[in-house]
């Protein structure tokens, strides 16, 4: 190691190795020492040395960087021998004092709960800073889940890193920041499998849970444990022809008695429902290394896997990584104070007509919480709602009519479904659409048509911008979207006059604002 500093680890090697960076003694980052590092060019005084510049560097990932000012005592130490390579007191960003001492880097969130960066990059509570009361309510949650799931009909079986930390150390593992659950259907075909997902996602609603779903195999249980909220993922798999298929990453040739009966192994104490050949489905997810710790393994799913479960399950969840990974990392940001052009132009037209205001793609919610203090009723729709919550928090301590929805426009039966409830509440209605148009596919542009079809039943306009093709350079855009194209669908959607207009930003990309009127 040569060092550390507000750029990230320097360091030399010829070896790919994980290694954990702690701070004050505690995991924050895990990285692979060539995987996940890369060479900077080489000083000017380096000369002919140049071409075989050996220093990597392992730059700090983005959403701890916030957390990087102060001083603390560093420590680099390989993931699965614990030698120590670097170990010194570092001062990172800017450095305050408290009292005569400088500040500490504390990586917490608000609510002084320590975070660490997990396997897929995000800045998340891991459980290795956890008290075993904290613990203890994590394993209250996950038992009380796998009994709701028992009751809907199918037979689970913890998965994936929990599965991992049970069979291999007995406890959670501390780099880990949730919880996985399989099972197997008694279906074989991936229709059956979805339809029988979706009820039991039905069941649970029923019972009070609060579900997010990812696709057509797989969702999201939240459930609040001490003091934070954890989501349980649940994942479907089926056997069919001597393979199994487990949502997620895993398609491999396998044994009905390996799953079946289950069996149980201790987690933290706790026995908790496995395969019955645990080891099977560690080797087939992590590999034949899976008994020695990596902190930092991620998944090389085979691009024939994706392909299949894109098919079957995840056609209609384009970009649905991107857009949650991004929810996360920008929740803890404050909101904008000010509100954009368009939503001040929904502002003046909804006061208008008297119309509720519809946010479709509402994103942080900002928008959302700035027309709601100004007395509309509103409903902020987004694919990856969980960065809505700071507005939806903001809105009901100020007791303001704002509601938050997840809508996929991809999705079919979410747009009808949707469509329907609103269609059996008619009243005027303005649908705020900022940069949707430009963000979904083909399919998701015409499902946004139909929605307006019939929200705006009882009179109402859409309010649209979007970027043009080769204008917004934004790696979020999906596609060619085209203003005479949108226009056609929004004409064939019931809009009796649609109004187009180009315009630039002020740094010189164009975009269109295309006005809807029902």
């Amino acid at each position: 190691m040569r060092g550390v500093d507000d750029t990230g680890v320097s360091l030399v090697t010829a070896v790919d190795t994980p290694v954990d960076v702690c701070f004050d003694g505690r995991r924050i980052w895990t990285f692979w020492t060539r995987r996940d590092t890369e060479a900077p060019s080489a000083p000017s005084w380096a000369g002919d040395a140049a071409k075989a510049w050996p220093v990597r560097v392992a730059h700090w990932p983005r959403p701890l960087r916030q957390h990087l000012h102060g001083r603390s005592q560093v420590t680099v130490r390989d993931s699965v021998t614990g030698r120590v390579y670097l170990d010194e007191t570092v001062s990172l960003g800017t450095v305050t004092s408290t009292g005569t001492d400088p500040a500490p880097i504390l990586v917490r969130n608000k609510r002084g709960v320590d975070l660490g960066i997990d396997k897929s990059g995000r800045l998340v509570p891991t459980f290795a800073g956890r008290s075993d009361r904290d613990i203890a309510a994590l394993l209250d949650a996950t038992e009380a889940v796998i009994g709701a799931l028992r009751s809907a009909g199918i037979d689970p079986f913890i998965a994936y890193g929990t599965l991992l930390g049970a069979v291999r150390e007995g406890k959670v593992l501390g780099h880990d920041s949730d919880a996985d659950l399989g099972y197997v259907s008694r279906f074989t075909t991936p229709v059956d499998v979805m339809r029988e997902s979706f009820q039991v996602q039905r069941h649970l609603a029923a019972e009070g849970w609060r579900i997010t779903r990812y696709s057509g195999g797989a969702f999201k249980i939240y459930v609040t444990e001490a003091d934070v909220t954890r989501g349980l993922d649940v994942f479907a798999g089926f056997l069919d022809e001597g393979r199994l298929h487990l949502m997620g990453e895993v398609s491999t040739p396998f044994e009905p008695e390996w799953i079946h009966p289950l069996g149980v192994a201790h987690l933290d104490g706790r026995p908790m429902p496995v395969p019955a050949r645990p080891e099977k489905l560690l080797e087939a997810t992590y590999g034949p290394g899976w008994r020695v710790p990596d902190p930092a393994y991620k998944f090389t799913t085979p691009r024939r896997t994706v392909r299949a479960f894109d098919d079957w399950f995840r056609g209609t969840q384009p970009n649905i990584r991107y857009w949650d990974r991004r929810s996360h990392h920008g929740q803890h940001r404050p909101l904008p104070d000010r509100p954009t052009a368009l939503a001040r132009r929904a502002h003046v037209v909804a006061e208008k007509l008297g119309a509720d205001v519809l946010d479709v793609g509402a994103g942080r919610g900002s928008d959302s919480l700035w027309l709601a203090r100004q007395g509309h009723s509103v409903t902020a729709y987004d694919y990856a709602p969980y960065a809505l919550e700071p507005a939806k928090a903001l809105a009901d301590a100020e007791s303001l009519d704002l509601d938050v929805r997840r809508l996929n426009l991809a999705e079919l039966r979410a747009v009808l479904g949707e469509g329907t409830r609103l269609a059996h509440q008619p009243r005027p209605r303005v649908v705020l659409a900022r940069h949707v148009v430009d963000a979904t596919s083909g399919v998701g542009r015409d499902a946004l048509a139909r929605l307006c079809s019939m929200a705006l039943r009882d009179g109402g306009q859409l309010l649209a911008e979007f970027y043009l093709p080769g204008q917004g350079g934004q790696s979020w855009m999906v596609g060619r979207p085209d203003a005479d194209a949108f226009t056609a669908l929004l004409e064939k959607a019931g809009a009796r006059r649609v109004i187009v207009r180009h315009r630039r930003r002020s740094s010189g990309r164009e975009y269109v604002r295309v006005v809807g009127v029902w």
